[in-house]
Protein backbone atom coordinates (compact mmCIF):
# COMPACT_ATOMS: atom_id res chain seq x y z
CA UNK A 1 0.00 0.00 0.00
CA UNK A 2 0.98 3.52 -0.34
CA UNK A 3 2.48 5.69 2.61
CA UNK A 4 1.83 9.12 3.54
CA UNK A 5 5.49 9.98 3.02
CA UNK A 6 6.31 12.61 -0.14
CA UNK A 7 7.38 10.30 -3.01
CA UNK A 8 9.73 13.53 -4.43
CA UNK A 9 9.59 17.38 -4.29
CA UNK A 10 9.15 18.80 -7.22
CA UNK A 11 10.99 22.52 -7.19
CA UNK A 12 8.59 25.29 -9.01
CA UNK A 13 8.73 29.00 -9.12
CA UNK A 14 11.06 28.94 -5.86
CA UNK A 15 8.85 26.32 -4.06
CA UNK A 16 9.35 22.94 -2.57
CA UNK A 17 6.25 20.99 -3.57
CA UNK A 18 6.19 17.45 -2.08
CA UNK A 19 4.39 15.01 -4.93
CA UNK A 20 2.58 12.03 -2.70
CA UNK A 21 1.53 8.69 -3.64
CA UNK A 22 -1.40 9.72 -4.35
CA UNK A 23 -0.51 12.38 -7.03
CA UNK A 24 1.19 9.93 -8.94
CA UNK A 25 -1.88 7.26 -8.88
CA UNK A 26 -3.95 9.91 -10.40
CA UNK A 27 -1.29 10.53 -13.10
CA UNK A 28 -1.38 7.02 -14.02
CA UNK A 29 -4.88 6.80 -13.91
CA UNK A 30 -5.51 9.92 -15.82
CA UNK A 31 -2.17 9.09 -18.79
CA UNK A 32 -4.26 5.15 -18.47
CA UNK A 33 -7.29 6.82 -19.70
CA UNK A 34 -5.88 9.22 -22.06
CA UNK A 35 -4.54 6.22 -23.86
CA UNK A 36 -7.45 3.90 -23.53
CA UNK A 37 -9.89 6.53 -24.96
CA UNK A 38 -8.53 7.31 -28.39
CA UNK A 39 -8.59 3.86 -28.82
CA UNK A 40 -12.00 2.75 -28.19
CA UNK A 41 -13.42 5.84 -30.20
CA UNK A 42 -10.80 5.11 -32.73
CA UNK A 43 -12.58 3.52 -36.43
CA UNK A 44 -16.25 4.55 -35.18
CA UNK A 45 -18.61 2.73 -37.86
CA UNK A 46 -22.48 3.69 -38.62
CA UNK A 47 -23.49 0.36 -37.50
CA UNK A 48 -21.41 -0.29 -34.66
CA UNK A 49 -19.48 -3.70 -33.53
CA UNK A 50 -17.29 -4.96 -31.19
CA UNK A 51 -15.73 -2.00 -28.87
CA UNK A 52 -17.90 0.43 -30.32
CA UNK A 53 -20.82 -1.50 -29.01
CA UNK A 54 -19.18 -0.96 -25.58
CA UNK A 55 -18.79 2.92 -25.95
CA UNK A 56 -22.31 3.35 -27.48
CA UNK A 57 -23.99 1.20 -24.32
CA UNK A 58 -21.61 3.16 -21.66
CA UNK A 59 -22.37 6.90 -23.40
CA UNK A 60 -26.08 5.91 -23.50
CA UNK A 61 -26.37 4.42 -20.13
CA UNK A 62 -24.82 8.01 -18.34
CA UNK A 63 -27.04 10.00 -21.03
CA UNK A 64 -30.15 8.18 -19.62
CA UNK A 65 -28.83 8.34 -16.07
CA UNK A 66 -28.37 12.13 -16.26
CA UNK A 67 -31.80 12.78 -17.58
CA UNK A 68 -33.65 10.18 -15.34
CA UNK A 69 -32.26 11.89 -12.74
CA UNK A 70 -32.02 15.70 -13.33
CA UNK A 71 -34.41 16.41 -16.37
CA UNK A 72 -33.56 17.41 -19.93
CA UNK A 73 -32.53 20.70 -19.41
CA UNK A 74 -29.37 19.15 -17.22
CA UNK A 75 -28.57 16.80 -20.37
CA UNK A 76 -25.73 19.11 -21.29
CA UNK A 77 -23.71 17.82 -17.83
CA UNK A 78 -23.79 14.75 -19.28
CA UNK A 79 -20.24 14.73 -20.23
CA UNK A 80 -19.04 16.13 -17.22
CA UNK A 81 -20.71 13.48 -15.17
CA UNK A 82 -19.44 10.84 -17.49
CA UNK A 83 -15.63 11.95 -16.85
CA UNK A 84 -16.08 11.93 -13.20
CA UNK A 85 -17.89 8.46 -13.29
CA UNK A 86 -14.90 6.88 -15.37
CA UNK A 87 -12.02 8.90 -13.20
CA UNK A 88 -13.30 8.44 -10.12
CA UNK A 89 -14.50 4.48 -10.61
CA UNK A 90 -10.38 3.88 -11.83
CA UNK A 91 -9.22 6.12 -9.03
CA UNK A 92 -11.36 3.54 -6.50
CA UNK A 93 -10.39 0.53 -8.12
CA UNK A 94 -6.91 1.00 -7.82
CA UNK A 95 -7.19 -0.62 -4.59
CA UNK A 96 -6.99 -3.85 -7.18
CA UNK A 97 -3.28 -2.99 -7.82
CA UNK A 98 -2.23 -4.00 -4.55
CA UNK A 99 -1.44 0.14 -3.79
CA UNK A 100 -3.32 2.32 -1.82
CA UNK A 101 -6.20 4.02 -3.93
CA UNK A 102 -5.92 8.22 -4.38
CA UNK A 103 -9.47 8.64 -2.67
CA UNK A 104 -7.70 6.82 0.77
CA UNK A 105 -6.16 10.36 0.59
CA UNK A 106 -8.44 13.26 2.24
CA UNK A 107 -6.69 16.03 0.25
CA UNK A 108 -7.70 14.11 -3.26
CA UNK A 109 -11.65 13.52 -1.69
CA UNK A 110 -11.72 16.99 -0.47
CA UNK A 111 -10.35 18.01 -3.92
CA UNK A 112 -13.12 16.12 -6.15
CA UNK A 113 -15.91 17.41 -3.88
CA UNK A 114 -14.56 21.09 -4.40
CA UNK A 115 -14.99 20.77 -7.91
CA UNK A 116 -18.52 19.40 -7.47
CA UNK A 117 -19.24 22.58 -5.22
CA UNK A 118 -18.13 25.25 -7.49
CA UNK A 119 -20.04 23.62 -10.08
CA UNK A 120 -22.94 23.32 -7.78
CA UNK A 121 -22.48 27.15 -7.14
CA UNK A 122 -21.84 28.21 -10.59
CA UNK A 123 -25.03 26.80 -11.98
CA UNK A 124 -27.09 27.79 -9.69
CA UNK A 125 -25.65 31.67 -10.55
CA UNK A 126 -26.88 30.69 -14.14
CA UNK A 127 -29.82 29.32 -13.50
CA UNK A 128 -30.82 32.49 -11.08
CA UNK A 129 -28.56 34.93 -11.82
CA UNK A 130 -26.72 36.69 -9.45
CA UNK A 131 -29.26 38.69 -7.62
CA UNK A 132 -31.41 35.41 -7.44
CA UNK A 133 -28.84 33.22 -6.05
CA UNK A 134 -28.13 35.48 -3.21
CA UNK A 135 -31.85 35.62 -2.33
CA UNK A 136 -31.89 32.03 -2.04
CA UNK A 137 -29.76 31.75 1.00
CA UNK A 138 -32.95 33.91 2.77
CA UNK A 139 -35.40 30.91 1.54
CA UNK A 140 -38.25 30.33 2.49
CA UNK A 141 -37.57 32.93 5.41
CA UNK A 142 -35.11 35.54 6.37
CA UNK A 143 -34.04 34.05 9.70
CA UNK A 144 -33.08 30.85 7.55
CA UNK A 145 -29.94 32.56 6.29
CA UNK A 146 -27.27 31.35 8.69
CA UNK A 147 -28.87 27.86 8.60
CA UNK A 148 -28.60 28.15 4.24
CA UNK A 149 -25.08 29.05 4.48
CA UNK A 150 -23.79 26.39 6.62
CA UNK A 151 -26.15 23.89 4.42
CA UNK A 152 -23.93 25.21 1.51
CA UNK A 153 -20.86 25.37 2.66
CA UNK A 154 -21.06 21.49 4.27
CA UNK A 155 -21.92 19.77 0.67
CA UNK A 156 -17.72 19.66 -0.16
CA UNK A 157 -17.32 18.58 4.08
CA UNK A 158 -19.93 15.70 2.94
CA UNK A 159 -19.05 14.37 -0.16
CA UNK A 160 -15.86 14.36 0.80
CA UNK A 161 -15.67 12.30 4.34
CA UNK A 162 -18.34 9.84 2.53
CA UNK A 163 -15.95 9.24 0.24
CA UNK A 164 -12.87 9.32 1.67
CA UNK A 165 -14.02 7.33 4.78
CA UNK A 166 -15.67 4.60 3.15
CA UNK A 167 -13.23 4.22 0.91
CA UNK A 168 -10.43 4.23 4.05
CA UNK A 169 -12.25 1.94 5.96
CA UNK A 170 -12.03 -0.70 3.46
CA UNK A 171 -8.32 -0.71 2.82
CA UNK A 172 -8.25 -0.56 6.68
CA UNK A 173 -9.91 -4.16 6.39
CA UNK A 174 -8.28 -5.45 3.73
CA UNK A 175 -4.76 -4.72 5.74
CA UNK A 176 -6.16 -6.03 8.79
CA UNK A 177 -6.94 -9.16 6.44
CA UNK A 178 -3.51 -9.73 5.32
CA UNK A 179 -1.67 -8.71 8.17
CA UNK A 180 -3.86 -11.90 9.72
CA UNK A 181 -3.21 -14.10 7.28
CA UNK A 182 0.34 -13.44 7.70
CA UNK A 183 0.16 -14.49 11.12
CA UNK A 184 -1.87 -17.69 10.32
CA UNK A 185 1.16 -18.14 8.38
CA UNK A 186 3.88 -17.76 10.45
CA UNK A 187 1.73 -19.63 13.28
CA UNK A 188 1.48 -22.64 11.38
CA UNK A 189 5.31 -21.94 10.02
CA UNK A 190 4.18 -22.08 6.81
CA UNK A 191 6.84 -20.85 4.58
CA UNK A 192 5.08 -19.92 1.57
CA UNK A 193 1.64 -17.86 2.52
CA UNK A 194 -0.53 -19.99 1.07
CA UNK A 195 -3.62 -18.36 2.75
CA UNK A 196 -2.92 -14.84 1.13
CA UNK A 197 -2.75 -16.21 -1.79
CA UNK A 198 -6.51 -17.06 -2.57
CA UNK A 199 -8.44 -16.18 0.47
CA UNK A 200 -8.39 -12.02 0.10
CA UNK A 201 -9.95 -12.92 -3.83
CA UNK A 202 -13.47 -12.54 -2.16
CA UNK A 203 -12.94 -9.61 -0.06
CA UNK A 204 -11.41 -7.93 -2.68
CA UNK A 205 -14.13 -8.17 -4.85
CA UNK A 206 -16.32 -6.79 -2.20
CA UNK A 207 -14.22 -3.96 -0.61
CA UNK A 208 -12.39 -2.66 -4.00
CA UNK A 209 -14.83 -3.55 -6.64
CA UNK A 210 -18.23 -3.66 -5.17
CA UNK A 211 -17.55 -0.59 -2.52
CA UNK A 212 -15.34 1.10 -5.12
CA UNK A 213 -18.40 1.31 -7.69
CA UNK A 214 -21.09 2.17 -5.37
CA UNK A 215 -18.98 4.91 -3.65
CA UNK A 216 -18.41 6.59 -7.11
CA UNK A 217 -22.14 6.32 -7.97
CA UNK A 218 -23.42 7.68 -4.31
CA UNK A 219 -20.57 10.83 -5.07
CA UNK A 220 -22.23 11.90 -8.62
CA UNK A 221 -25.63 11.07 -7.62
CA UNK A 222 -25.37 12.93 -4.69
CA UNK A 223 -23.71 15.76 -6.85
CA UNK A 224 -26.34 15.68 -9.59
CA UNK A 225 -29.05 15.77 -6.44
CA UNK A 226 -27.41 18.72 -5.42
CA UNK A 227 -27.00 21.00 -8.48
CA UNK A 228 -30.77 20.18 -8.80
CA UNK A 229 -32.11 21.31 -5.96
CA UNK A 230 -29.47 24.28 -5.08
CA UNK A 231 -30.60 25.84 -8.57
CA UNK A 232 -34.03 25.69 -8.31
CA UNK A 233 -34.00 27.17 -4.69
Amino acid sequence: MGKSEAIFTLRLLGLNIPIYFSVIAQWIVIAFIMLIVPFLVRDLKTVPRGKQIFVETVVEKINSLVKGSMGDEYKGFAPFFGTLMIYLLFLNLFGLTGFRPPTADYSVALGLALISFVLIQVNAIVHSGILGYFKGYAKPFWFMLPLNIIERLVVPVSLSLRLFGNITAAVIMMELLYEGLEFLSYSLHLKVPVFAAFLPIPFHIYFDLFDGTIQMFIFVMLTMIFIKTTSEH
